[in-house]
């Protein structure tokens, strides 16, 4: 999923709370040390957007202040990572990896214990649970499990309500949309929810994919798409590292399209663009 800085405009009231280099470095080290985000200065305007919303809520006069908040308030520190990190995604992005894990992946799957997908940046849902529609569809009762994992606690509450506009199941098949999702009507008109069998068949989970993991088991295949694009080379390495450990052998990593691994591990191989196995 995308992950990067908001990109709306900062708004008339943010004019107020116009942050200087000094702060604006400590928030680029801030979002880097936290989520691996590395922020070019082009992004100050738009996390002056952001944060003034927090300085007016505690009513502080500076982004000095309000950074010694963030540092000494876990909640506080939540809060402001959910903001500077937003969300751009859809249901079937990138067909194409859905297309070849239907073709090539499912087919070859190994019997005899439980096919494992992690969703590792989930973002409000949509991938775990366009995931969550493949698998049911072609693996009906086999045995079958999806992790879904973000650093924002904002996005995964959307994505447990499992509610979504209509407009982002363009890319939906229309017998999945018909099979998997309730049509709002009335005053949910325009909007979709997700059926209770699919809500209920994927984990949702906060994870900080830049710290630590905690033992989430072995997986089939890791999606984790159009997030390194955020990060410098040192962070893609580490990141990667750690998430091949969790890939069963034969394994299979997603990553986006406009992303390559050259330089940044020799223990996957490429399938196909975007597509790595773990011999």
């Amino acid at each position: 999923m995308v992950k990067n800085v908001a990109s709306e405009n900062a708004g008339p009231k943010s004019e107020l709370y116009r942050i200087g280099d000094r702060d604006f470095a400590i928030v680029k080290r801030f979002v880097h040390d936290a989520a691996g985000i590395f922020l070019t200065d082009a992004k100050k305007n738009l996390v002056t957007g952001r944060l003034a919303k927090r300085l007016q809520a505690h009513n502080l006069q500076s982004y000095g202040d309000y950074l010694k908040l963030v540092d000494a308030d876990a909640e506080e520190r939540q809060i402001a990572l959910n903001l500077l990190t937003t969300n751009e995604t859809y249901f079937f992005r990138e067909p194409q990896h859905f297309d070849y894990m239907q073709r090539h992946i499912l087919p070859q799957r190994a019997r005899g214990r439980a096919f494992r997908v992690w969703s590792a940046a989930c973002s409000t849902g949509e991938e775990p649970y366009s995931i969550a529609m493949l698998l049911d569809d072609a693996l009906g009762q086999a045995n079958w499990e999806i992790l879904a994992t973000d650093i924002s606690t904002d996005v995964l509450t959307h994505a447990k309500r499992g509610c979504y506009s209509l407009q982002r199941a363009q890319h939906m098949p229309p017998n999945y949309l018909k099979r998997y999702c309730l049509k709002g009507v009335g005053p949910e008109e325009g909007n979709l929810l997700v059926n209770k069998k699919l809500r209920g068949a994927v984990q949702f989970r906060n994870l900080n994919l830049n710290a630590t993991l905690p033992n989430v088991g072995q997986f089939d295949v890791i999606f984790l798409r159009n997030v390194m694009i955020y990060f410098q080379a040192d962070t893609k390495r580490q990141l990667i590292a750690k998430l091949i450990q969790h890939l069963h052998k034969g394994g299979h990593l997603f990553i986006g399209r406009s992303e390559s691994l050259n330089g940044v591990t020799e223990q996957l191989e490429q399938i196909c663009p975007a597509v790595y196995r773990k011999p």
